[in-house]
């Protein structure tokens, strides 16, 4: 039996839809999905379509955005490819790579998107709600939507938001960032532009990100509420969170928490940066400083960098040569510096990359073979087809231990025969992810394909150790809580600040 005719049956999906990009939906939905499973709901996030660098590999090897990834998590369940069934991945140029369902299935050019991936788009949505209700007959959805629903020129090609809003009849929360200033007009300016069976579906309205006295805008609640006739059902504070942005743009502006930090670490700032919730686990600890590098310097300032991933590691490749951090980083290690790469970092690290299906973003003959930074004797071609799995294995160095994450990656990495083995040992049993080497001189330099490797909380100490006794500074001895835990204790604050000032059952019928 099609969707459509259960509808009627199912418990009613709530839809948080926003009045512009980065208004707070997607925390929105992670606080509604905790605070629903306090209350022994079955939650379930959706997002039918999603753009973000910031993936996650669910246990079947699918792609799906991380943001959805942790909204599971607030669930209590793993994470799964149909909760974000469309996923486009940017790679510049106003090309993105097409996933659905967890598969990469093309590239698209901005310009061709709506014309050629607006049908199969929609069967794709389609087919992941019916899936999901078809294992969880008495689960609420709760979806989140992409940008603004009422982008006039894409509105008749919006897969997001309003045509999953009307498809499932959900009760719609608008959110609004009070914090970007006229909030009343990006209200009413989002509700004007609905048509009446889409404003009718508008249950409730959140104001989110309020600095200072609460009760100071209770006249502006009063006037909202008379102009749109619609329920302002949330005041939601100011939070000083520690969730990854939604884009990479916003890393700029994410600054360190603590004030009187051991050690100072240095992650570069890629162009084409992916996957940076894999630093979620080092913006937790509180001994770390975190700096985004984005420009050439001296970095001997910091205790170790690291290279993190990228969706264009050619591209990523050919700026740090240009632009000169790739001679700041062999300068740093020659100076006892420690590295990290991770994924596209750890291709970078070694002395070739070869791109001869242009899947790393060469755009010309000369660029399908490129030097890297040459301190691992290692050397990547990328194929056609991507390599996307969970990772169970086990560590060689800093310490022998269980390692749990994940790989994206097109590349396949190999040893460089032809140079001298300098101390290059593998990271894992698994020799595939990973090597690293140590200095005579000191320092230390690792790469690994593995994606929440800081996640793993005996290797993420241990490494820091090794970083602090090179600095003189005792070993933390002390059990750290699991980052897991930290998570956990995160999405528990998140949903508890959002409980006090939400009025979510008024949405749940």
């Amino acid at each position: 039996m099609e969707l459509e005719a259960k509808l009627h049956d199912i418990k009613k999906p709530i839809m948080v839809l926003g009045t512009c990009s980065g208004a707070g939906k997607s925390l929105t939905v992670t606080a509604i999905c905790r605070i629903l499973k306090n209350l022994g709901e079955e939650p379930i996030p959706f997002k039918g379509q999603n753009m973000s660098n910031n993936a996650w590999v669910d246990w079947d090897g699918g792609e799906m955005a991380y943001s959805q990834a942790l909204q599971a998590f607030a669930c209590g369940i793993n994470p799964c490819a149909e909760m974000n069934p469309i996923l486009l991945k940017p790679q510049g140029n106003s090309l993105s790579e097409v996933i659905h369902l967890g598969k990469s299935i093309g590239i698209t050019t901005a310009k061709n998107y709506y014309q050629d991936w607006f049908i199969p788009g929609w069967k794709v949505i389609k087919k992941s709600l019916k899936s999901i209700y078809e294992r969880n007959p008495n689960c609420r959805l709760i979806i989140e939507g992409a940008g603004s629903p009422v982008e006039m020129n894409l509105i008749h090609r919006d897969l997001t938001n309003l045509r999953i809003a009307k498809y499932l009849n959900a009760n719609c929360i608008l959110v609004t960032d009070i914090e970007r200033g006229g909030v009343f007009a990006q209200i009413i300016g989002t509700l004007e532009l609905m048509k009446p069976d889409e404003k009718k579906l508008i249950k409730g309205i959140i104001v989110n990100k309020f600095r200072g006295d609460l009760s100071l805008f209770e006249e502006g609640k009063k006037w909202i509420e008379s102009k749109t006739q619609i329920p302002v059902i949330g005041i939601i504070p100011w939070l000083n969170d520690s969730f990854p942005p939604e884009d990479s743009l916003d890393l700029i502006e994410k600054k360190s928490r603590f004030s009187n930090p051991e050690i100072k670490v240095g992650i570069i700032k890629l162009p084409s940066i992916s996957n940076f919730s894999d630093f979620d686990p080092l913006e937790n600890e509180e001994t770390i400083l975190i700096e985004w590098i984005r420009e050439s310097q001296n970095l001997n300032k910091f205790d170790f960098i690291v290279l993190p991933g990228s969706k264009q590691t050619i591209k990523d490749q050919i700026f740090l040569e240009e632009c000169g951090l790739s001679q700041d980083i062999k300068n740093y290690s020659n100076n006892k510096g420690n590295i990290i790469g991770i994924c596209g970092g750890f291709q970078m690290l070694g002395t070739s990359l070869e791109d001869p299906f242009l899947k790393e973003g060469s755009v010309s003959y000369s660029e399908q073979k490129i030097k890297g930074i040459g301190l691992l004797p290692i050397r990547t071609t990328f194929f056609e087809n991507k390599l996307t799995r969970q990772i169970n294995s086990e560590s060689l160095w800093p310490c022998h231990s269980k390692i749990n994450g994940f790989e994206i990656h097109n590349g396949q990495t190999e040893l460089e025969y032809t140079q001298t083995l300098v101390n290059i040992k593998p990271l894992f049993k698994d020799l595939n992810l990973g090597w690293y080497r140590e200095n005579k001189e000191g320092g230390t330099i690792a790469g690994t394909y593995i994606h929440g490797i800081f996640e793993n909380d005996n290797w993420r100490d241990q490494y820091i150790n090794l970083i602090r006794k090179s600095k003189n500074l005792p070993t933390l001895n002390k059990k750290s809580i699991p980052y897991k835990k930290k998570r956990e204790s995160i999405i528990d604050n998140l949903a508890n600040e959002f409980d006090k000032h939400l009025n979510i059952t008024s949405v749940l019928n």
